[in-house]
């Protein structure tokens, strides 16, 4: 995993709990914390920090990932604002991942391993979206949506249909748009 993923991390740790917090997950993960933006870090180490989150605060693993992606949004469109240039609407900006965001990932962040979108829409509207990534961090992705939702003003909610941590080939979201 890239150091830019822990970076931020870092921020959104720091931001909503204080540098001690940051500290104290990189103690209780046992992990250093010394992480460039470029560098390439064992998904383990993501994981870790996760694991020392939720027993922290005594929520479950996925519910800090969800949290670490609404979170980490602001501050990915603070860095990255070209990516969300041009995008009037959260299913727009969604909509680009594949295309323009991830590639310009691979650009700027070598080796980096992007997880793989597929998109449809239900006969309802309803966005529904295939993922896939051998990390298997769908409740990140949930997260990354939520978020993407909240900056451009929008209200989401999202049914997971089918899930790799259920041993599916791939998970499937179902993201309706409220309001």
């Amino acid at each position: 995993m890239k150091g830019i993923i822990f970076n931020i991390l870092e921020e959104a740790v720091t931001l909503e709990h204080g540098p001690d917090t940051w500290d104290d997950l990189l103690d209780a993960a046992g992990v250093d914390g010394a992480f460039t933006s470029l560098g390439s870090y064992p998904d383990e180490t993501m994981l870790a920090l996760v694991d020392a989150a939720a027993a922290a605060t005594g929520a479950a693993p996925a519910d800090v990932l969800r949290w670490f992606g609404e979170a980490a949004m602001p501050l990915l469109a603070e860095r990255y604002g070209v990516f969300f240039e041009g995008h009037r609407s959260a299913r727009s900006f969604i909509l680009s991942v594949n295309e323009i965001i991830h590639p310009e990932v691979r650009k700027l962040y070598s080796g980096a391993g992007c997880p793989h979108f597929q998109f449809s829409t239900a006969p309802d509207g309803d966005l529904i979206i295939g993922y896939q990534s051998p990390r298997r961090l769908c409740a990140l992705a949930e997260g990354f949506i939520r978020g993407a939702a909240m900056h451009y003003g929008e209200q989401v909610t999202i049914s997971h249909l089918a899930c790799m941590l259920d041993d599916s080939p791939l998970c499937r979201l179902r993201v309706r748009w409220d309001g």
